[in-house]
């Protein structure tokens, strides 16, 4: 307990002597559109990263196309249409003789989106013909290709965060559906294949995607957002709200960990509840000392004087501030004296000429 006490106080201290090294007034602050999170212990994911793509889920594709050799008589959907199973797409008009010749109708197999016509009116068709072909979107297959080195750590049923980078705003969850029976010799990887839900349709066959796939969990772990690290990789630092001064920020150098596709881990340099800059973290390097200076922001936040450099007056050195103000005031009541006399002195003398000026004179 005795020693708790006593790094609770050095700790104590430490932040008090702690001056900000930056202090901005607040509308640079909302200029910079600054965003903070809190550094707080959590359960650390680590991960593995690889890239992949998305694909259509296996029986999830169908294909339509005529019994009968013939020409295409009538064309009923067009692409990016969606259809139901059993919904009439095309009809084919029978080679066979007739007046008029017989006609088939063909129907959607599954239910999805029209994803290509190749069928026009009028065109002949063989039984070989691919005329039309759907996909089901409402779930989708997406497919990491993981380094061998890495691939004993997979298991089935880890989960893995999926970015897509034409849809940066979003991050999709999916569970490790199926590891490939065979390794791709050619690239040295193995496939790991994701069954993501997609009820919006807005994930496409043919996007590339970036996967974070969970292999372990840690406790305790202090960690921050990877957005707040800045500096290159020998000197690594945040910035954090200072504890005391408003829009004021310390710069503080960290040692790092593991990190994954988000977080970063913390071994050394902040505490639980420090507040440090997410957004904003890399232009806030650039402003340089802040356009406010620290003497402003102490007096400011303490309500009395404090030396340049941000330390407390010595009473003499506050005594001395107070002379000096003093004799501040006097000197500025003494000199608005003066000109006020003055100008009073100066409108007599022109009051006077004036009536002189128009005294008549002796005939």
């Amino acid at each position: 307990m005795k020693n708790l006490f006593c790094f609770l106080l050095l700790t104590t201290h430490v932040i008090a002597a702690t001056k900000p090294d930056i202090i901005l007034d607040a509308a640079a602050v909302a200029n910079l559109q600054l965003q903070f999170a809190e550094a707080e212990e959590t359960t650390f994911e680590d991960t593995i990263f690889s890239l992949g793509a998305l694909e259509v889920l296996p029986g999830k594709k169908g294909i339509v196309s005529s019994r009968i050799p013939g020409r295409a008589y009538s064309v009923l959907v067009i692409p990016h249409q969606q259809v139901d199973e059993g919904d009439e797409v095309a009809w084919v008009e029978s080679r066979q003789p007739g007046d008029p010749p017989p006609v088939v109708k063909l129907e959607a197999p599954i239910s999805g989106l029209i994803s290509k016509v190749s069928i026009s009116q009028g065109q002949p068709v063989s039984p070989d013909d691919v005329l039309i072909e759907i996909i089901d979107l409402s779930n989708i297959e997406a497919s990491a290709h993981v380094p061998l080195h890495l691939a004993g750590k997979l298991t089935l049923g880890q989960v893995a965060h999926i970015r897509v980078p034409s849809l940066p705003e979003k991050v999709f969850e999916a569970k490790l559906a199926h590891i490939a029976a065979e390794a791709d010799q050619e690239t040295g990887t193995i496939e790991a294949a994701f069954h993501v839900p997609n009820p919006d349709k807005i994930l496409r066959p043919g996007m590339k995607a970036e996967f974070s796939i969970v292999v372990s969990k840690r406790e305790g772990v202090m960690s921050i957002p990877r957005a707040a690290v800045q500096g290159d990789a020998a000197e690594r630092f945040v910035y954090i709200k200072d504890y005391d001064l408003k829009n004021a920020f310390v710069k503080c150098p960290i040692v790092l960990g593991a990190q994954n596709d988000q977080f970063v881990e913390v071994k050394e340099g902040i505490l639980p509840g420090d507040e440090v800059v997410t957004r904003g973290a890399y232009a806030l390097g650039f402003a340089g000392k802040g356009s406010v200076s620290l003497k402003e922001a102490l007096d400011a936040a303490h309500g009395h004087p404090h030396n340049e450099d941000g330390t407390e007056m010595s009473k003499e050195q506050a005594a001395a501030h107070e002379d000096h103000h003093d004799h501040a005031a006097s000197g500025w009541t003494q000199l608005t004296t003066f000109f006020a006399a003055t100008s009073g002195l100066l409108f007599v003398l022109l009051m006077v000429t004036l009536l002189l000026s128009r005294k008549p004179t002796a005939a």
